[in-house]
């Protein structure tokens, strides 16, 4: 495993002098400020006073705020308590702000704007800032109000609708596909926003969607669906499929390779070209066919090892995998050449392991230089930095201003 990286090699990485005021919480937004931070910017959280970011307190934990969700996408920041609900509090913000390259934020359309952070107002105060915003829906339109949460946008989307088969019940994606894919193009969004901004020295408004990222990640079937009137459904393909083996699962894809059935054929041992047969002869048969085929595929799977078929499949060129657990997944030599597993030490959790950023830089790679704020860590140092005096900043908490 990678270990702690030290806070000196900051100014090596490309988002090096970037500041970061961070108002995110949950995944989607926290999973783009991360990354941010991970590649050098100086990333400001703001949490509400007593209770923080939701995510500290998504499930029970003996580490309590300080748990292992908060945690893996809340490193490589440092975080402050501030009441936006006093106008001291919110005044303290916009003196940050005036200084900052970049807000992030990811509430319900309208929420920036009613605490009085929204983009006329920060531009007018900080012409280079990027304003950059996650929403469910976006700014305007008839679901803009609704909650933008990540199970409720995979029903929208139709990504839930579609399943290998209609005779699977519908259900709920079990990560949270949603909220990662809008955290990364709202990372893009910024990354491109300050580029322009290198060449005119504007800032602009950055905004995503989990809508609108769930619809992009279907360009191909909604492709074919405008202009073909066709349904694709690539996990209902022929030959594709997840079977059960004797002691897991198996899953391979028939494609990509000329005469797949009958490398399917000969790798599981059928004894004979299923192309052959008049009913899987050709793919518009295999289609019309899938049931029958797939049960036949399922069957046969069914009687030997995942370890044995992989084998075979491998052989024939047939595409396959053996179905992993998340913790077979954690432990596999994979994982460990590509670097994905980092360890830092937190003063509440101790010694605790976490993914790494997936982006691979040969001479300004990620580093993990901060763990994960404890609630208010940084109140006194950053609003130090940002020129508030020792009298000044103990009036805020007399207050409660600071939490």
């Amino acid at each position: 495993m990678t270990p702690l990286a030290q806070e000196s090699a900051d100014a090596a990485l490309p988002l090096a002098g970037i500041t970061v005021v961070d108002f995110t919480q949950v995944f989607m937004g926290p999973s783009c400020t991360q990354m941010l931070g991970d590649f050098g910017a100086d990333v400001i959280k703001v949490e509400r006073p007593g209770t923080g970011d939701t995510s500290r307190n998504s499930l029970p934990d003996r580490h309590g705020k300080d748990n292992p969700i908060f945690l893996s996408i809340n490193r490589n920041k440092r975080g402050i308590t501030v009441d936006t609900k006093q106008e001291e509090g919110r005044a303290v913000l916009r003196e940050i702000i005036a200084g900052a390259d970049v807000v992030v934020s990811n509430f319900r359309a309208g929420v920036m704007e009613r605490m009085g952070f929204g983009y006329d107002e920060l531009r007018s105060l900080n012409p280079r800032l990027i304003w950059a915003s996650g929403t469910g829906f976006g700014p305007t339109g008839p679901h803009s109000d609704l909650g933008g949460q990540d199970v409720i946008n995979q029903a929208y989307s139709g990504v839930m609708w579609r399943r290998s088969s209609e005779e699977l019940p519908l259900s709920v994606y079990p990560t949270t596909l949603c909220d990662y894919t809008t955290g990364m193009h709202l990372f893009q969004g910024i990354l491109l926003a300050l580029r322009t901004r290198d060449a005119t020295g504007e800032g602009q408004r950055v905004e995503v969607s989990m809508y609108d990222s769930m619809l992009h990640m279907q360009m191909q079937e909604a492709s074919m669906q405008l202009n073909r009137g066709f349904e694709v459904n690539w996990g209902a393909m022929p030959l594709t499929g997840v079977f059960a083996t004797t002691d897991s699962a198996v899953c391979f894809v028939g494609g990509f390779s000329p005469d797949p059935l009958l490398r399917i054929s000969t790798a599981l041992e059928f004894g004979e070209n299923l192309t052959l047969r008049p009913e899987f002869s050709t793919f518009e048969k295999q289609v019309e066919n899938r049931a029958e085929l797939q049960s036949l595929l399922a069957r046969q799977c069914a009687t030997n090892t995942t370890a044995h078929w992989t084998a075979r499949l491998e052989a024939e060129g047939v595409l396959n995998a053996p179905v992993l657990t998340l913790a077979d997944t954690l432990a596999d030599p994979q994982t460990v050449a590509n670097g994905m597993i980092v360890e830092a030490e937190h003063p509440v959790a101790g010694r605790f392991s976490m993914l790494n950023a997936p982006i691979h830089l040969s001479e300004t790679p990620a580093s993990v230089r901060r763990v994960a704020p404890r609630l208010g860590e940084h109140n006194v140092e950053v609003l130090r930095e940002h020129g508030f005096d020792e009298e000044t900043i103990g009036k805020l908490q007399g207050l409660g201003v600071l939490g």
